[in-house]
């Protein structure tokens, strides 16, 4: 999946416009991709119960053909409507699922895919999961990174990269072990052990390095959480992707979801206050473990 930071940074540094043989008219492209993408209300509105940040619908950009066309909601929700096409000087890929700022549209945020995502039933699980990153980003996102001593450091290496390419120690044995035991403690609900190995984790860890699996724990736990639980209303499987060793970037969604929804049912944390869930993640022990 296609993230945040790796399109923003594409944005920065893109300078050449695509040029297809063939663009596609952007009145035929809304005509087609209208009723597909007032699905996506027809489905948030089964699931908009689930969270705060499935209330609202977000602008969507296709795209295709060397063109990227965006669509936004009109004033009621009730219906898509195209908003403007531009050139794709990004070469976005087939298969993309992002959630991004749109610099030719007033940096406004978009969940920006390509059209087979609407093919099937999960595809739109993953717009939806989109959504809450857009969410997240207008809620709360800056100001946590901007308490971030590595977002800082960061920053002032120009690494916009930093969310995709931290030196995490994944292969460290020790690590590796209590981490694969803490998912295991959550899943079985085990919660004096999980709370015992989440104070292990601290203890394992440098300062940067709990920041960065914290960080992640967070942002995309809480779109895989709440993918999940989108997935279990409609009937559809869960993602479980990053369950299992070689642990990686990715095992911190599966983690996170984990720990999110164990806070949520234990009322340890307002579930519709994320900037307040972040903080009991990054914190030593996660309230409400214990």
């Amino acid at each position: 999946m296609k993230k945040l930071l790796v399109l923003l940074l594409v944005i920065a540094s893109a300078t050449v416009a695509a040029t297809p043989q063939d663009q596609p008219a952007p009145e035929a492209v809304a005509k087609h991709y209208i009723p597909a993408l007032n699905k996506i209300l027809a489905y948030q509105s089964k699931v908009a119960d689930l969270h705060a940040a499935l209330l609202a619908p977000y602008p969507v950009a296709i795209v295709e053909g060397g063109q990227i066309f965006i669509f936004e909601p009109d004033p009621a929700g009730r219906a898509y409507r195209p908003v403007k096409s531009v050139p794709d000087t990004f070469n976005l890929p087939q298969g993309i699922r992002a959630a991004m700022p749109l610099g030719v549209w007033d940096n406004r945020m978009a969940c920006v895919v390509s059209g087979e995502v609407f093919d099937e039933p999960k595809g739109y699980v993953m717009i939806l999961h989109e959504f809450v990153h857009c969410y997240e980003w207008d809620t709360c996102e800056q100001a946590l990174k901007d308490g971030m001593a590595i977002f800082r450091e960061a920053m002032k290496k120009k690494d916009y990269m930093w969310e995709l390419q931290f030196p995490f120690p994944y292969s460290q044995a020790e690590w590796v072990k209590v981490y694969g035991n803490w998912l295991v403690a959550l899943e079985k609900n085990q919660e004096g052990l999980a709370s015992d190995l989440r104070g292990k984790l601290h203890e394992l860890l440098s300062a940067d390095d709990w920041e960065y699996m914290t960080w992640q724990e967070w942002k995309e736990g809480l779109a895989r959480c709440l993918e999940n639980k989108i997935s279990a209303r409609l009937g559809l499987p869960l993602n479980r992707y990053g369950c299992l060793p070689p642990f990686n970037r990715v095992s911190f969604y599966y983690g996170g979801a984990l720990l999110i929804d164990h806070l949520w049912r234990k009322d340890a944390v307002p579930a519709g206050d994320i900037e307040a869930l972040y903080l009991v993640i990054s914190q030593k022990k996660g309230k409400g473990e214990n």
